[in-house]
């Protein structure tokens, strides 16, 4: 997360340099989406990267000429540590949840880590989507931002740049203008980020108990950083598989 909250080493890539980054994710494309190179024909305008590939094959989503943008749609992540439970807003992000349950029912998520959790004051989430659990992931095409436009400022930042990404909200990590992926963030605590980050939906009070219990056990220790606030979790996250429905 530039000042963001995406991957590790993307969103929020968060390496130390961009420590509030959230990278966007990619993983392999079809090798039939590959061969054009150019974007889908719809409004989402889902584009290959080739010069990042896909974590993971997968192909380009649907593009269809009305993109669904009416009503919510429930996803559970399956982890080893418990459920987190998550409800979609297509009416916020229509784009993204198109693309984020393509990548669900292609099985993208399945047995994937969520690698970075954060402890700043400020900027307190779980980053996952990325398969090859570097933060450097995705799904092999990325697409534009549909950014928030009504968050209140964060009580935090008295300077008013910085907004409020409240408890429980699961927003898109990225690594720049118009770079989402398959990195998503889920906010554990109430957050400062400038509004650049894509808000799709929000975990369930259940999902954030889960999200609790994995930022209770902290954040594992490094040779060079015996107490960080940035990296992989110490409770050792992975989503068995994300399922669309309740």
């Amino acid at each position: 997360m530039e000042d963001s909250v995406v991957p590790f080493p993307r969103f929020l890539m968060l390496t130390a340099a961009t420590v509030v980054a959230l990278a966007a994710g990619a993983a392999p494309a079809a090798a039939h989406a590959r061969t054009d190179p150019g974007p889908t024909t719809g409004p989402c305008q889902y584009t290959p990267t080739p010069d990042e590939p896909a974590a993971r094959p997968v192909p380009l989503p649907r593009d269809p000429r009305h993109t669904p943008d009416r009503g919510t749609v429930p996803v559970v992540l399956h982890t080893n540590l418990g459920e987190i439970p998550l409800v979609l807003d297509r009416a916020a992000a229509p784009c993204t949840v198109q693309s984020f349950l393509h990548l669900v029912r292609h099985r993208f998520y399945d047995r994937t880590i969520c690698h970075r959790l954060t402890a700043y004051p400020t900027l307190k989430v779980l980053q996952c989507g990325d398969p090859s659990g570097t933060g450097e992931g995705g799904p092999g095409y990325r697409y534009r931002d549909e950014l928030p436009t009504n968050l209140p400022p964060a009580p935090t930042d008295p300077t008013g740049v910085r907004r409020l990404y409240a408890r429980g909200v699961l927003a898109m990590a990225n690594a720049g203008p118009d770079t989402n992926g398959s990195q998503f963030f889920l906010v554990y605590g109430d957050s400062a980020l400038r509004p650049n980050y894509s808000i799709f939906g929000r975990a369930t009070a259940r999902g954030l108990t889960t999200l609790d219990r994995i930022a209770a056990g902290g954040i594992a220790p490094t040779a060079e950083d015996p107490a960080p606030v940035d990296g992989a979790p110490a409770l050792r996250t992975e989503i068995r598989k994300a399922r669309v429905g309740c």
